[in-house]
């Protein structure tokens, strides 16, 4: 079931050129002629029940005015919006609350506005208080707080007035490490409780851990949606600066996957996955990962031995090459990698049309159970820079199902201990007894 849904939706502004013109548009607005800035064009999607939603671009794409649309601050130029649910909103830092009041005051004011009642907000408070952790300035004005203070306390509220929608717009960039953590594990558990999550955020690591799904708007126009961690690294290749990387073209791509007759068959498995990036100096040619009898691997078994084989062409001098091999979760959180880096030998220098295939063989720890995904890769490392330039990244080449560990698995791995038994302490008597 959808709860906010945007169908070819636009949203312009006047642009006028004096303080007069912008009264007369006021007084006479059929009249007054201006050109417009269009800040969203033809937007589409839905957002489902319980589904965090992630937005994302560069400054300027749109990403909060589609947000203010959400949260009925502004109204559309064109297309239709259905909003279903009480929304909280947490956008521009501070909005919402009046700064000559104190923090309790603009706690009482938020919670009547969205229609509760003084004694459902006494009882609401104390958490509030409690998560927020200002201390004794939540009875001192607005204007007097920080604005690590400010998104304390405005967050605090957002996800106390029991919401059905939470829009959050790069607030939690504001709040200390350790707040945001807090505030990420409360997201977490508001997804369980079938909250539906707007999320807006640079920080591309949060959007891979907490999304469902990601819009990526461009200039107002949307340039991707889908699975957050396909968008977020589609997204995240955009960024890089063309001397050092760029997206493959389809002859290179289909070059990269060409293979002999002669070749294993192995060499045939690799995919598209969730995009290719790199400067085209070498391609990956096959990838597949084998389990400890040396077959290819149809699932993950916990805490077993594992050899990524990868198979890539130099079509262009590499002095230092380097392959790799990123693992992630199904939040696109990297969880471990394996690396040529410090082999001996090294796998180079290579010329143009020289071959490799490289085993790079690992234990994979216990993980919990669910979906994991490799990612194989070549680079060149630049011995005066110290950085490594992509040839060829494969985004998410392969996933498999980790199965279920003989006993329980605390957080995100297992770490075996070994444990050791002594009886307790004698002590002797005191001498001064």
């Amino acid at each position: 079931m959808s709860v906010v849904e945007f169908n070819a939706v636009s949203k312009s502004y006047p642009i006028l050129g004096s303080p007069g013109h912008r009264l007369a548009s006021l007084l006479a607005p059929t009249i007054v002629s201006s050109t417009r800035f269009t800040a969203l064009r033809d937007i589409s999607f839905e957002v489902q029940r319980g589904e965090t939603f992630c937005i994302i671009g560069r400054n300027g794409a749109g990403k909060s005015t589609l947000l203010q649309l959400v949260a009925g601050i502004s109204q559309p130029t064109s297309g239709s919006i259905s909003v279903a649910g009480r929304v909280s909103a947490l956008l521009e830092l501070g909005s919402g609350f009046h700064p000559d009041f104190t923090g309790r005051q603009n706690v009482f004011l938020s919670a009547s506005i969205l229609g509760f009642s003084t004694r459902e907000t006494n009882l609401l408070y104390p958490r509030v208080r409690e998560f927020a952790a200002i201390g004794d300035f939540i009875d001192r004005p607005i204007r007097t707080y920080s604005s690590g203070m400010l998104v304390r306390l405005a967050f605090a509220v957002a996800i106390h007035v029991e919401p059905e929608i939470l829009i959050v717009d790069e607030a939690l960039s504001v709040g200390d490490q350790a707040f945001r953590q807090r505030c990420l594990r409360k997201v977490q558990e508001l997804r369980t409780r079938g909250v539906s999550i707007l999320f807006v955020s640079h920080a591309i690591g949060d959007v891979k851990s907490i999304g469902d799904r990601a819009l990526w708007l461009d200039h107002g126009c949307q340039r991707e949606l889908g699975p957050a961690d396909s968008v977020a690294s589609a997204y995240l290749a955009s960024l890089q600066p063309p001397a050092h990387s760029r997206t493959l073209t389809a002859e290179e791509t289909d070059a990269g996957r060409s293979t002999s007759a002669a070749e294993p068959p192995w060499l045939q498995n690799l995919k598209g996955g969730d995009g290719r990036i790199g400067d085209g100096r070498a391609l990956i040619s096959g990838f597949s990962l084998l389990d400890q009898f040396g077959g290819q691997a149809l699932h993950l078994a916990p805490a077993q031995s594992y050899v990524a084989r990868i198979s890539f062409e130099a079509h262009a001098a590499l002095a230092r090459p380097e392959v790799g091999l990123l693992v992630r979760n199904h939040l696109g959180i990297a969880f471990c990698g394996v690396t040529t880096r410090h082999a001996s030998p090294s796998i180079g220098p290579l010329g143009p049309g020289e071959r490799r295939t490289v085993d790079l063989a690992f234990n994979l720890p216990e993980f919990y159970p669910g979906f994991f995904s490799f990612t194989p890769c070549v680079k060149e490392r630049m011995e005066e820079a110290g950085a490594a330039i992509i040839c060829d990244w494969v985004d998410n080449a392969l996933t498999l199902q980790m199965e279920r560990s003989a006993g329980d698995v605390y957080g995100c791995l297992h770490v075996p201990a070994h444990v050791r038994w002594s009886t307790p302490p004698i002590y002797l008597e005191s001498r001064h007894a």
